[in-house]
């Protein structure tokens, strides 16, 4: 996005508080919002501590950009690389408001740190997106000023001139900034008085001043009250009493060699590991001049980890430190004498870090799977990478192992975005494995990694493919309905309901009237079957178009050809077309008797061998070896006096004719074709030996009457084979009843 944007919120809120000595003020603070605009977005709040668990701190949703209708698609959450954030925030599902999840404690959070704030990443969905968002929690005095001891004891010799001054304990405050600044109030008394000492850092020691000189005679203790007040509004204060107990002579307070030790030290350290020495001497001799040392009013922490030896100075690790957790610690000292005498010094240990600790990748957002027709910058992760060291030592590279086509971008407050480097592709591959690896620039360098595992959906951008773009099948005709022609597949890479294909028939063509009525295909398993039985004499090939279609939304499909080749089975007997029927040894059925007489050929007796009688013509409707006929004489009058062609049928005369050859003749021919088993069919010739046609007459008026005869011969036997079996009917039928009538 451009350039950056700061509106300003700003809410008032006031707070009643009750303090052990009578009524709390209402107390302001001020909500402040403000919300960034730039390359990745930025969003930032001020709030105060100790605001109650469901306090708004601010429309998170609107500030982003997000309409109210937007929210349940968009899902809108909070994420962090570190739980102790998360703990303290929580957004609205319905309004997308940001509200405090947990009660505020600005000091537990940032101790004395002059700045609190808590970061955290806000993810949107659909498309991913991330956004930093920063709340600042503003200090409210809700620390009262405290002193370690109830009584501060101070021993002053009688002798002891005005103006001297004894420095007394200072006051701790656990708020920040001007909640704590102290001003200190001693009891008004005419011996004392107090005054400020300024020290390091701008703090301020109070010190009693003796205003005139004491007489133990009249008067051996002094009871005092001081009173630390802080900056606030309404001010916090804390008391003290000072017991001044008045002593015979010690005139020598002890001192400190310097008024602030440093030292500089790296976490770590084993625990008994020497810090620093203190060092405070006393002029007096005896039990005056002994100086033990002791810690001032310090904070718990300081207890935990450091420990002063009374006698040496000598302050040592008590536990190790941790530069991640405070990386400074200041605390008062305080060196008293044998008669009582004080002095107070302040120490301040700089922790330096070590580069031990090696980041930590938190994966915020994961959108797997992505689908694979994503664009490419699509952002599939959103990653927080945190090293708490300092330096160098923090600051962290991120970077991508493992082949896949993702690339990392790094964002604002430690967040990085996983996106689409190149288009995705779940053919090739339908699950991506990379490894995020986060290295600081510490020496030696520290690392870690997480792995992260994408999937990518399908999406229908495959049309099926045919294994073959046309294919050849051959069937045998006179099959049966429903046989199997052929199987066709057709492969779709993509998956679940984008790679299932259904077959269609989409046309036939070639050869057949209404190819496609011949077959159909099983819209599962693209089996084509014969609709009915198909006869190669009537259809030799024909072709249709299968279509195979996945089922994804908007389907794809695509086409082959399928042709189907008919093999010719035997199932055609030869046909004579010549001689004609009338001419064969069988008489059609209801033709009469008495018919005309069939066709003949006259051969004149002159005739050499080699004569052309006749040629038998014929015909088979199949096709190949199923069609090749070959002719053979089976019978003759005289056999030895014809022959016929095996491939011709020309009937020709195997001798000269002679005088004792008989004037009739009748020759018979078979025509076999070549198919497994061989159909055959017969033609009859009538062979007239004559030398004219007028001579061949009578020998064809004699062959006409004598079919007669034959033919009523054929009737008288019909005649008596029903006889017969009528009374062969009519006995079956009388025994039937005899035997039933035994029975009875």
């Amino acid at each position: 996005r451009g350039g950056e944007l700061w509106p300003q919120r700003m809410a008032l809120r006031r707070r009643q508080r009750r303090g052990p000595g009578g009524g709390r003020a209402l107390l302001g603070a001020v909500l402040l919002c403000v919300w960034w605009r730039a390359a990745a977005e930025r969003v930032r709040y001020a709030i105060p501590e100790e605001l109650g668990r469901g306090s708004l701190v601010g429309p998170l949703a609107r500030d982003l950009g997000l309409s109210a209708d937007e929210l349940p698609a968009r899902k809108l959450q909070v994420a962090s690389g570190g739980k102790k954030q998360l703990k303290y925030f929580t957004v609205s599902e319905e309004n997308g408001n940001l509200y405090v999840n947990e009660r505020l404690d600005r000091e537990e959070m940032c101790g004395a740190s002059a700045t609190c704030s808590v970061s955290f990443e806000a993810l949107v969905h659909n498309p991913l997106n991330v956004f930093h968002v920063e709340v600042a929690i503003a200090d409210v005095n809700d620390n009262s000023p405290s002193f370690s001891k109830a009584a501060l004891d101070l021993e002053i010799g009688e002798w002891t001139l005005p103006g001297a001054r004894f420095p007394l304990e200072m006051a701790r405050d656990a708020d920040a900034g001007s909640n704590s600044l102290l001003t200190y109030q001693l009891t008004s008394h005419p011996s004392f008085s107090l005054t400020m000492k300024e020290k390091a850092g701008g703090k301020k020691q109070p010190e009693l001043v003796l205003e005139r000189a004491l007489d133990r005679e009249k008067q051996s203790s002094f009871e005092l009250v001081l009173t630390a007040v802080d900056g606030g509004e309404p001010a916090r204060s804390g008391t003290v009493q000072v017991l001044i107990n008045v002593t015979d002579l010690n005139d020598n307070p002890p001192v400190f060699g310097k008024s602030l030790y440093e030292a500089r030290v790296a976490e770590n350290l084993p625990a008994g590991s020497l810090v620093l020495r203190v060092q405070a001497t006393d002029a007096d001799a005896g039990s005056n001049g002994r100086v033990s040392y002791s810690f001032g009013n310090v904070p718990e922490d300081v207890l935990s980890l450091f420990t002063l030896d009374s006698g040496s100075g000598e302050i040592r690790t008590e536990s190790p430190l941790d530069f991640e957790e405070k990386n400074k610690y200041v605390f008062g000292l305080e060196a008293t004498d044998g008669g009582g005498l004080t002095d107070h010094c302040e120490v301040q240990i700089d922790i330096t870090d070590e580069n031990d600790n090696a980041p930590e990748i938190t994966i915020l957002s994961l959108s797997s799977p992505v689908p694979e027709d994503a664009p490419v910058g699509t952002v599939v992760a959103v990653l927080n990478v945190n090293d708490p060291d300092s330096g160098e030592n923090g600051q962290v590279s991120c970077e991508l192992s493992g082949e896949a086509p993702l690339s990392i971008v790094a964002s604002p407050g430690g967040s990085y975005k996983v996106v689409t480097a190149s288009a995705l592709d779940r053919e090739q591959a339908a699950e991506h494995r990379v490894t995020v690896v986060a290295r600081d620039r510490g020496r030696p360098a520290l690392w870690s990694s997480a792995e992260l595992v994408l999937e990518v959906s399908d999406v229908n951008d495959n049309a099926p493919v045919f294994e073959e773009a046309a294919y050849s099948a051959y069937v045998a005709e006179n099959n049966a309905a429903g046989a199997l022609v052929l199987r066709v597949q057709a492969r779709d890479a993509d998956a679940g309901a984008n790679g299932r294909v259904s077959y269609w028939l989409a046309g036939g063509s070639a050869g057949a009237a209404g190819a496609a009525p011949l077959v159909s295909v099983e819209a599962r398993s693209g089996a084509l079957y014969a609709q009915r039985s198909l006869d190669y004499e009537q259809c030799r090939e024909f072709a249709v178009a299968v279509r195979a279609q996945d089922g994804g939304a908007p389907a794809r499909s695509s086409t082959a050809t399928v042709r189907v080749f008919v093999l010719d089975r035997n199932d055609n007997a030869p046909r004579v077309l010549w001689p004609a029927a009338g001419a064969g040894a069988a008489v059609a059925p209801g033709e009469a008797a008495g018919a005309a007489a069939p066709p003949f050929e006259v051969v004149p007796r002159s005739a050499e061998a080699g004569y052309l009688v006749a040629k038998v013509v014929a015909v088979d409707a199949d096709a190949g070896r199923n069609a090749w006929l070959s002719y053979e004489l089976v019978q003759a009058s005289e056999p030895a006096l014809f022959r016929v062609g095996l491939h011709s049928g020309e009937v020709r005369t195997a001798r000269a004719v002679s005088e004792r050859d008989a004037a009739k003749q009748r020759v018979v021919a078979v025509v076999k074709d070549h198919g497994q088993p061989a159909l055959s069919a017969t033609a009859t010739l009538h062979v007239v030996l004559a030398e004219s046609l007028q001579e061949a007459l009578p020998e064809l008026s004699e062959r006409a009457a004598g079919a007669e005869a034959p033919a009523a011969e054929l009737q008288f036997y019909l005649v008596l084979a029903l006889a017969l079996l009528s009374a062969l009917l009519v006995l079956s039928v009388a025994l039937a009843v005899l035997a039933r009538l035994r029975r009875a």
